[in-house]
């Protein structure tokens, strides 16, 4: 009976695959679970395990692009005593009267390595896939248990992945791979060194882990000179032919670290007057970059947000001298009190606590035909990270005092610079407030947090003239911004609740008095 083996689904936007390496030849005899192949799409490369024990025939060679469901190989399966290894043959010494038996094999101990399989955990419940942003150990390395062994980027946060085990690393999954949850990421072969490792592998396996870079190239294989998709992709991004590529993946295949590091061919140089006169001043050139997992999903829930909520922004401004002369008053003696600056965003916090209080549809979300109403708030506060856009929670905002505020912010920009930010601490607010004018914004329109339903924008603080019991004065004046979903929020709570804003703002002791 004859096993057909098929290439697997890996992913909803995943079509075709490509084989990669074969670590079995035609009519070996395979186990359960041993690792016929390897199997590369555009976003990741994986190991095809057998199904059965048998001998193994090979339908689709290195190099071959397969559709989802089709056949890659066959695993004849012929009983229990055929399917397993024969007993070696006896070697016969000339003039001896009987056959000698084989002895043992003295590598026995390699036979009790086990090989477990590193796996994307679960982080998230809106998390499907993560993106492996660095590797902290190579191929072929030894680990210890609980070692880190690479960073992993999802759309809304970078977490580490430690061992799960002390032995020997091979990876599968390279830096930059997209790769589901549940997704293998490397093996680690416990019980064995890594030269043990590397002598019991196949020759392909051995060629790759000790010197990838000095295997030789068959003139005829099939893989010679062809991309992989994920290098294709690349290749085409940087107008660049596979032919113009040097591959060092097996059989000379070009591989995406190969795409990635090809530069477009220099143009010969025109031998003319005006050419050699032009200076590089006048050289005009462009690159490209590939969209990071958190990149990719901000913009696709700002469209979603732009497209699927009636999106609208009030404004109005608010004289900041109260709340500044209070700061420069007072901000020595509390930070010497409270080992923090105190800084504008704990008095906009405060208040805007006591507004939502007041107006508790601006503190709510729809979750289907349903209105939701939270009877606390979490602010989230918008943070510019390294890597993007975060926004961060302070939990139980309206419990917490003007200090406990101003260390919440510390905290959390201080995870945010290091892309330390747990998902924890990243969802679950029930409304942003988004601060453009520490880069100079005079006004702009937020878009919402979804599931939010209300953001407030904060501007730079500008002097101006303005009216003040009927005589023009200079003021620090800041506009500010409130972006709602008309859906939930009328046009008269959102302006009352801006004006609420703005008269705690402007009356700071109305804060401490609870009025």
């Amino acid at each position: 009976m004859a096993i057909e083996m098929k290439v697997p689904a890996v992913g909803e936007s995943i079509t075709e695959v490509t084989v990669a390496t074969w670590n079995k030849k035609e009519g070996d005899v395979v186990k359960l679970d041993e690792v016929l192949c390897e199997l590369e799409s555009d976003k990741a490369t994986f190991e095809l395990p057998a199904e059965a024990e048998g001998i193994l025939h090979i339908v689709a060679k290195e190099g071959d692009v397969l559709p989802i469901g089709a056949v890659i190989c066959t695993i004849e399966v012929v009983g229990a005593q055929a399917a397993a290894p024969s007993p070696a043959p006896a070697v016969v010494v000339a003039d001896s009267p009987a056959p000698a038996p084989v002895a043992a094999s003295p590598a026995a101990p390699a036979a009790e390595s086990k090989v477990l399989e590193v796996k994307v955990p679960p982080v998230g419940e809106s998390i499907t896939e993560v993106t492996v942003s660095v590797w902290n150990k190579k191929s072929g390395d030894t680990v210890a248990l609980d070692e880190v062994l690479c960073e992993l980027e999802s759309d809304k946060a970078t977490f580490e992945l430690p061992a799960e085990s002390a032995g020997v690393l091979q990876i599968v999954a390279e830096s930059g791979a997209v790769v589901p949850i549940g997704g293998i990421l490397a093996t680690i072969t416990v019980g064995a060194s890594a030269s043990t490792v590397v002598s019991s592998a196949s020759p392909q396996a051995v060629a790759s882990v000790v010197a990838p870079a000095a295997a030789p190239v068959s003139a005829e294989s099939y893989a010679a000179g062809h991309p992989s998709p994920a290098a294709a992709k690349i290749l085409d991004e940087k107008g660049i032919a596979a032919s113009q590529v040097a591959g060092t993946g097996v059989g000379g295949r070009i591989t995406k670290d190969d795409a990635q590091n090809a530069q477009p061919p220099v143009a010969a140089p025109v031998a003319s007057a005006a050419a050699v006169a032009a200076s590089a001043s006048d050289v005009r050139g462009s690159r490209r970059e590939k969209m990071s997992s958190l990149r990719k999903t901000v913009a696709r829930r700002l469209v979603a947000v732009k497209n699927e909520t009636a999106m609208l922004t009030t404004f109005n401004e608010v004289d900041m001298k109260p709340v500044m002369d209070l700061r420069s008053k007072y901000k020595d003696k509390f930070k010497e009190k409270h080992g923090v600056g105190l800084g504008f965003m704990s008095f906009f916090t405060k208040a805007v606590c006591v507004a939502l209080k007041e107006f508790p549809s601006v503190n709510a979300k729809i979750d289907g035909d349903e209105m939701v109403f939270h009877d606390f708030c979490d602010i989230s506060i918008a943070v510019s990270a390294p890597k993007g856009l975060v926004v961060p929670v302070i939990r139980n905002a309206e419990n917490l005092s003007l200090a406990g505020i101003e260390s919440e912010v510390v905290r959390l920009a201080v995870k945010a610079r290091d892309n330390k930010l747990s998902l924890e601490e990243m969802t679950g607010g029930t409304f942003t407030i988004t601060n453009g004018g520490v880069f100079g914004s005079m006004m702009s329109t937020p878009i919402i947090n979804a599931p939010q339903v209300a953001i407030l924008g904060m501007h730079n603080i500008v002097e101006r003239p303005v009216v003040v019991d009927g005589q023009i004065v200079i003021r620090p004046m800041m506009y500010l911004a409130l972006s709602y979903d008309h859906r939930i929020i009328d046009g008269r709570e959102s302006v009352s609740f801006l004006v609420r804003v703005k008269q705690l703002l402007e009356d700071p002791a109305r804060l401490l008095l609870d009025i």
